[in-house]
């Protein structure tokens, strides 16, 4: 039997095309402003606005992705105010976020199998819906970058500079804060809320050791994004593992590659 004779595999692998490159694309930004971390932080709100969608009986994919922007919203807010710096407005979205979650999902009476697949992915309850939603989603996120990519690059490399040039780079914060909680959103039935923060970072950083350009480093970290979310579904499908974890190994797996060829390109550079 073909892994795409079973039609949820054909959505998962459609849906996962769309986050295996968002995830790549805004992770470099990420990445580049050292704040890797934000994605686990706008995570846990969106697992917060999940549980709450439970508790309201409403849907929660749609309570998510409000969750998760006006949580990544929220935090550019507080570090361009300088009213709280960076790493201490993540450490308040981390432990507020997951508290939430934790009350709201009690409140609630839904700690069952249904909430697990947003925290973890599941391959088996991905729909057309889900896919209609992560399709315009992700179209929106990549067509963003495509038309914002010069000015997002001259903030990410270097805000002071971009700031005295002219750039608005206040709206720009804000623009790729959104961006970075609808690809959490779009991310939730694929990877899991816990474990799409590691597919936004990690082909970026695996990149990074063998790229020679900025553009490179975004090209092949989407390549890396792609082929760790195909190598990843095809080996949970046949080895009947948790989908999510198997495409963020994938994807450290990649790094390790990119690494060791890294090291022996600049061994044999010298």
């Amino acid at each position: 039997m073909s892994i795409f004779d079973a039609d949820f595999m054909r959505l998962a692998f459609a849906a996962g095309a769309i986050v295996g490159a968002l995830a790549p694309a805004v992770g470099f930004f990420l990445v580049q402003r050292r704040m890797s971390l934000i994605g686990d932080g706008i995570g846990h709100v969106a697992f917060a606005g999940v549980a709450a969608g439970y508790l309201l009986g409403i849907s929660p994919v749609a309570t998510g992705v409000a969750a998760s922007i006006a949580g990544a919203i929220a935090i550019e807010w507080l570090r361009a105010r300088r009213r709280t710096a960076g790493d201490q407005a993540l450490a308040l979205l981390f432990y507020t976020g997951i508290a939430a979650g934790v009350v709201l999902v009690s409140a609630a009476g839904a700690l069952n199998a249904n909430l697990f697949t947003f925290l973890f992915g599941s391959i088996l309850t991905v729909t057309n819906g889900d896919l209609l939603l992560v399709a315009v989603l992700g179209a929106v996120g990549l067509t963003v970058i495509a038309a914002l990519y010069h000015t997002l690059v001259a903030t990410s490399l270097d805000e002071e500079g971009a700031r005295v040039s002219g750039v608005p780079v206040g709206l720009l914060n804000v623009v790729l804060a959104a961006l970075t909680g609808v690809t959490i959103a779009a991310s939730m039935r694929i990877v899991g809320i816990l474990l799409i923060a590691a597919l936004m970072v990690l082909p970026v950083i695996a990149a990074g050791r063998i790229a020679w350009s900025i553009r490179s480093t975004i090209l092949i970290a989407i390549g890396i994004g792609l082929a760790s979310v195909f190598v990843g579904l095809t080996t949970a499908y046949y080895a009947d593992l948790a989908p999510g974890g198997t495409i963020v190994l994938t994807a450290a797996g990649a790094f390790v590659l990119a690494s060791a060829a890294g090291a022996i390109r600049s061994a044999a550079a010298r």
